[in-house]
This record gives structure tokens, C-alpha cells and sequence, in this order.
């Protein structure tokens, strides 16, 4: 059975413009617990982590999926995660936008962001961390998980011109990929 469905081409509005966005869920990659001492803030990616990354930014580049811009937490696990991806795009990492209240998250965080996020960008991917990432996809009330899987890529397409209209816009899950899913 395939768990991902390819991204559709975004709808356009009656002037024949882009009406929709795509927004990336990206929980951050597998971790290492190997250091006890270490803070939770800088834990690292582990082995697994570091194979997963790099595979599925070559998942969403596979799909034609374009990134106008990464957006993280700046903790060590997300962040390199999101360094991968942008890697895999071409895209430095200095243009990796990092907001710290993206860090244990709850759902009102991840609605600022993605409100404040520039309306040029059509496609943005968010890189977070769980327990708040699969919080927020549930309260978006377009598919249930239980918890959403490392490195895992939830697509949304939004019906909205702007960024700004995102908690009343009309939302489609595009697509569901993990590193575990079959391909």
C-alpha cells in the first residue's frame, strides 16, 4: 500500500493567479540519547537521523515539490534536519530562518509563524519538534495521527492568496511521507 500522494499543482484564482500555498510540516530527524548529560537543546542527529534527512528532501524533490522557505527551530536535531533539506534544494544554510519558538511548540506558536511567514513564498516547510508538531496537525482536523513519525513530511495545500488567512483558509492534505513508509 503507498502512504505518500504525489503534490497536485496549486489551483488558480479567477485572474488566473496562484490561489494556493503549500505548507511542510517536518518533524526534525532521529536523535541521539547517547550523552545523558547532554541538554535536550543540543542533542544531536544520530546515525538513522542522519540517513533519513538527506533521503526524503530526495523524496520531496522527487514529488517536483518547491521550497520558497525553510523555517526551524534552532535546536541541534531540527535544525540540522532543516540543513539537509535546504542542502538537498541548493539553498545556503544562513537562509534557513530560525524561530526559537519553535522549540516545544504548542499550537498557537505554530499558527504565528505560519501567519507571519512572507506571502512571496508559496511553498514553505516548518521544522519542529513532537509532542507540538503532532498537536497542531490534529488541530488542524485533516488527518489524525498519533504521533507524528521522525523525519516525517505532512503537505498541506492551503486555499489562501496570503499566509495571514491560513487559520480560516480552507486546508487539503497533499500528501503523508516518512522514512518507513513504503514506496
Amino acid at each position: 500500500m503507498k502512504t505518500s500522494v504525489l503534490y497536485d499543482a496549486a489551483s488558480t484564482d479567477a485572474a488566473g493567479g496562484k490561489h494556493e500555498k503549500l505548507l511542510l510540516l517536518i518533524r526534525h530527524a532521529k536523535s541521539s540519547w547517547n550523552d545523558a548529560a547532554q541538554r535536550d537543546f543540543d542533542r544531536p542527529l544520530n546515525d538513522r537521523g542522519n540517513k533519513d534527512a538527506p533521503a526524503m528532501a530526495k523524496r520531496l524533490i522527487d514529488k517536483n515539490v518547491t521550497i520558497d522557505a525553510f523555517i526551524s527551530s534552532p535546536a541541534n536535531r531540527a535544525l540540522t534536519t532543516a540543513i539537509f533539506f535546504a542542502k538537498a534544494y541548493n539553498i545556503s544554510a544562513g537562509a534557513i530562518i530560525q524561530k526559537p519558538e519553535l522549540y516545544h511548540a504548542g499550537i498557537p506558536v505554530f499558527y504565528n509563524v505560519i501567519q507571519h511567514a512572507d506571502d512571496a513564498c508559496n511553498t514553505i516547510a516548518v521544522f519542529s519538534h513532537n509532542p507540538g508538531i503532532t498537536e497542531f496537525i490534529n488541530d488542524l482536523e485533516i488527518v489524525r495521527l498519533d504521533d507524528m513519525p521522525t523525519c516525517g513530511i505532512i503537505g498541506i495545500t492551503v486555499d489562501a492568496g496570503s499566509w495571514k488567512d491560513f487559520k480560516i483558509a480552507n486546508k487539503k492534505l497533499s500528501f503523508f511521507d516518512y522514512p518507513k513508509a513504503i514506496q
